[in-house]
């Protein structure tokens, strides 16, 4: 949700049949409550974090995340271009959970980078104009998926 105010929007989006309710940390005036209302009612619980945000949002809230969206472009349309930087970010919020937790990468996800997104921690990724500006829907999908098992080969060829 990137909508002001989070809190009166949460039950309305878990009324109507969400399972999972994420939100920019600044569209909230206590992140950790809308957290607390979104697991109240009975959803999984996330934090949207854009480009420029800091991941220090993360340290006061994390026994209540389930999920973390890092914004890979900055928000408002498609098409845009993978900010590298997020490659960095994606691995410091893996390490910085501590608990496990799903890490999902929305924006210029494609079949040429989805491996290096995979490989710095992502484990969800939300991809749109790389698959339906294809003619070929079910082959870019393919290809990213076969993408995605190099990016595992390479995280765990670097694990200790």
């Amino acid at each position: 949700l990137r909508v002001e105010p989070v809190d009166d929007i949460i039950p309305q989006f878990a009324k109507a049949g969400a399972n999972i309710i994420t939100f920019h940390p600044e569209a909230s005036r206590h992140p950790d409550r809308s957290l607390a209302l979104i697991k109240d009612h009975g959803c999984q619980a996330g934090l949207v974090f854009n480009p420029a945000t800091p991941l220090d949002w993360m340290d006061y809230v994390m026994d209540k995340l389930d999920i973390v969206l890092l914004m890979s472009v900055n928000p408002g349309f498609g098409g845009q271009s993978f900010i590298p930087t997020t490659l960095k970010k994606l691995k410091q919020a893996r390490q910085q959970g501590g608990q496990p937790i799903l890490l999902e990468v929305d924006g210029g996800v494609k079949v040429d980078n989805i491996a290096q997104i995979r490989a710095a921690g992502a484990d969800t990724f939300v991809s749109g104009s790389a698959i339906f500006g294809q003619s070929d829907y079910k082959q870019v999908i393919q290809a990213m998926r076969n993408e995605i098992t190099k990016g595992e080969t390479s995280t765990e060829s670097t694990q200790p």
